[in-house]
Parts: structure tokens; C-alpha cells; sequence
């Protein structure tokens, strides 16, 4: 997924809004566990019911570069992922997990470098052996949001993005063009033109009072701005 590597998950977040693509976004505070690490591959779903097997089983159709996105409920009573599992999930070419829930083995994980995003740490593994769903290897939820092989997933500081594979051309010209914008306002802020002159905001405020309908963002698309979508 290198296409991919230079673009942070706000900019693919603002390209999906842009073209009117479902921005699927992670529940907020599932993180890296090592500040820095970026992940963005091919959806493997994996539901979690208490054992290590659908991992296993995950694995063994996984292609290189898929992220293992484990599907646990969300839960915060138990660890559903460790070192032996993300050390199978290298040893598989997986790139790395995305979990809705929590891991454990944190030193480990951290040695091993493979990324692992999830809610944060917890001692105690599962203790359950619940019934395994039919399509624990077909489809994982996270969140609100259903997604499968079909689906592309995008991770960093800021949380997780998931996008259809489909949509993925036309996002990622988006992205790159909000990016660039962003970049000039930011050079010329950094020069002294505030952003304010840049967006002629003194305009965009004489006309909101002119017309209470006029909108910031109506106003950026009309100046080219990319602060907000």
C-alpha cells in the first residue's frame, strides 16, 4: 500500500467527505502502541470469541501486506492479542493489527515491532470459550462499521480509517490535493500571511451577514481553502 505511506488518516478522512465517500472511522482511543507507527493494507477480518484458532485460520489466507483487524467487541475485560500472535502475523506477511479491543504482552509488542493499534494494555487474556460467529473469517465489525476483504485500512496517530478498495483511486487524488493545499497555506502562514487574509475571512464575514446561510465551507470551496471540508 505505498500509495499510501505519504498521507496521513485526517487527509483520507477529508477526501472521503470531498467526494461524498462513507467516511468510516474507528471509535475514538484506538491508538499505536508505539507513537509514530502508520499501517494501510487489505482488510483480513477475524472475529474474536475467546481463542487464539481464528487468528490461526486468518493467517493462513492471508496475502502479504494485510492487516489483521480482530473484531472483539470492543471489549475491556480481557486481551485478545499478544506476542505470539503478532509474531505469527509477521511470520504470515501480515503488516500489521488493528484491534477492537485491547492486546497485552506490551514490552514484546513493542520489540517486535509489527503495529498494533487498539484501546491500550491489559494483563488478563480471555477466559471465555464463546461460540464462534459463521462469519468470524468473512467480516469483522468495529465500531459501528462492517468491513471485510473488500475494504482497505488505514491507521496512524490520529485512529483508523477504513475505505472500500474501490473508492481508493479517487480518494487518494483527493488526498493528495488537500495535502498540497494545505502545505502552501501552511508555508504562507509561516511567512506572514495569516490564514485569515488567505481565506479573505473579512469577505466571508461581510457576506455570512449579508446571507446567515453562507457557510465557512461554502465559502472555502469558493476561495480553494482546505482547512475544514
Amino acid at each position: 500500500m505505498t500509495d499510501f505511506e505519504d498521507l496521513s488518516t485526517p487527509l483520507i478522512a477529508d477526501a472521503c467527505v470531498r467526494n461524498g465517500v462513507p467516511l468510516r472511522v474507528a471509535p475514538a482511543g484506538v491508538a499505536p502502541i508505539t507513537a509514530g507507527q502508520r499501517l494501510a493494507g487489505r482488510v483480513l477480518p477475524a472475529r474474536h470469541s475467546g481463542s487464539v484458532d481464528v487468528f490461526l485460520e486468518a493467517f493462513a489466507n492471508a496475502r502479504p501486506g494485510d492487516v489483521l483487524v480482530v473484531d472483539n467487541g470492543g471489549r475491556t475485560d480481557e486481551a485478545c492479542v499478544g506476542d505470539l500472535t503478532v509474531l505469527e502475523a509477521a511470520a504470515a506477511g501480515v503488516a500489521g493489527l488493528v484491534v477492537w479491543g485491547l492486546h497485552r504482552d506490551t514490552p514484546e509488542l513493542v520489540g517486535i515491532g509489527v503495529p498494533v493499534f487498539s484501546y491500550g494494555a491489559l494483563p488478563a487474556g480471555p477466559v471465555r470459550a464463546g461460540e464462534r460467529e459463521p462469519d468470524a473469517l468473512v467480516s469483522a465489525r468495529f465500531g459501528p462499521h462492517l468491513v471485510g476483504a473488500s475494504d482497505l485500512v488505514l491507521a496512524d496517530d490520529d485512529g483508523v480509517v477504513f475505505l472500500a478498495e474501490s473508492d481508493a483511486p479517487v480518494v487518494l487524488r483527493a488526498a493528495r490535493d488537500i495535502r498540497g493545499t494545505e502545505r502552501e497555506q501552511a508555508r504562507r502562514i509561516a511567512a506572514g500571511e495569516t490564514l485569515r487574509d488567505q481565506t479573505d475571512f473579512a469577505g466571508y464575514l461581510a457576506r455570512r451577514a449579508a446571507d446567515p446561510g453562507y457557510t465557512f465551507r461554502r465559502h472555502l470551496r469558493a476561495v480553494g481553502g482546505a482547512v475544514e471540508e
